[in-house]
C-alpha cells in the first residue's frame, strides 16, 4: 500500500458528498415531518359546512384550522397609491434614499440607506367562498397585520436616480457623501385575490365567522394562494431535498468505489 496513493481532493470530494448528503437528508426528514403536520390540520372554505362543523363544535370554536377563501372589502377598500384601478386591504408604501459615503480607511465607497419612511394601512376584510358572487357565509380576518407570511404583492417600485452637478461633486468630495437613489415601492394584498389563513376560528351569531390569532400559541399565517398550491410547494421543496440527498450519496458513493477499485486493482497487479 506504500505506492497507492489517492489525490487528497478526490478524498475532499468523497467526504464533502457525504457531509452534503448527510445535511439534505435532515432537511428532508425535516420537511417530510412539516408535511405530516400540514396534512392533519382541517381545511375549509367559508360555506355552510363550516358554519355546520363550528356549530357542533364545544364553545362553537375550532382551535386551529386552515381557511381558503378570495379576499373581499367589508367597506371601502385601499386604492393604490401609484396605480389605477388597484384595490387592496392591506397597503404597505416604503421610501428610502441610498447614500454612498467614502471610507478612508478602506478608501472604497459603502452603501448605507437613510431616512426609511413605512406606512401601512389596512382596512376590515374576508374571506368568501371562491366562485360566489353573493355569499353569506364569509369568514372575517382579525388582526391580519399580526399575522406572519409574505401575503402581500408588490404593485409598484420605482427608483429615482440623483442628479449631479459641478455644485453637488464638490460638495460630495467634501463631504464624504453622496445620494445614489431614491426608492419608492408599494405592496398591497389585493381584493379579489386568493388566500389561506391558519388559525382560530370562531363561530359569532348564526353565520359571521372570525378567522384569528390562536390561544394556544400556533402561529397564525397568512399564506397568498389556495391550500393546494401551497401543499403543492411544499411537497415541491421536500422532493428537492430527497434528489439532492440521492444526488450526493451516489456522487459520494463512486468516488468511493473508484478508491476502491484503484486500490484493488493495484494489489491484482503487484500480485500478478
Amino acid at each position: 500500500m506504500g505506492d497507492f496513493s489517492v489525490n487528497p481532493l478526490v478524498w475532499l470530494g468523497v467526504g464533502s458528498s457525504f457531509a452534503c448528503s448527510g445535511v439534505f437528508y435532515h432537511l428532508y426528514q425535516e420537511k417530510k415531518k412539516e408535511l405530516k403536520k400540514l396534512k392533519e390540520i382541517p381545511v375549509f372554505q367559508p360555506d355552510d359546512y363550516l358554519i355546520k362543523v363550528l356549530k357542533a363544535s364545544p364553545y362553537k370554536r375550532l382551535q386551529y384550522v386552515a381557511v381558503e377563501g378570495v379576499v373581499q372589502a367589508d367597506g371601502e377598500p385601499l386604492p393604490s397609491k401609484f396605480v389605477s384601478r388597484c384595490h387592496g386591504v392591506i397597503q404597505k408604501v416604503v421610501e428610502e434614499e441610498h447614500w454612498k459615503y467614502w471610507n478612508y480607511v478602506t478608501r472604497t465607497w459603502n452603501s448605507r440607506t437613510i431616512n426609511k419612511k413605512e406606512t401601512k394601512n389596512s382596512v376590515p376584510f374576508s374571506l368568501v367562498r371562491p366562485g360566489s358572487y353573493i355569499s353569506e357565509v364569509y369568514v372575517k380576518v382579525q388582526s391580519p397585520l399580526e399575522a406572519s407570511g409574505c401575503y402581500m404583492e408588490r404593485v409598484h417600485s420605482k427608483v429615482r436616480r440623483a442628479q449631479e452637478g459641478l455644485v453637488d461633486v464638490v460638495v460630495q468630495g467634501l463631504s464624504g457623501e453622496k445620494p445614489v437613489a431614491m426608492v419608492e415601492s408599494e405592496e398591497m394584498l389585493r381584493v379579489g385575490s386568493n388566500l389561506t389563513g391558519f388559525g382560530e376560528v370562531v363561530l359569532e351569531g348564526g353565520q359571521a365567522v372570525r378567522l384569528q390569532a390562536p390561544q394556544d400559541g400556533r402561529g397564525y399565517i397568512l399564506v397568498p394562494s389556495d391550500y393546494r398550491s401551497f401543499m403543492d410547494r411544499h411537497e415541491a421543496s421536500a422532493n428537492m431535498w430527497q434528489a439532492l440527498t440521492a444526488v450526493t450519496g451516489l456522487t459520494g458513493a463512486t468516488l468511493l468505489a473508484g478508491i476502491v477499485y484503484k486500490f484493488f486493482g493495484k494489489q491484482s497487479d503487484r500480485s500478478r
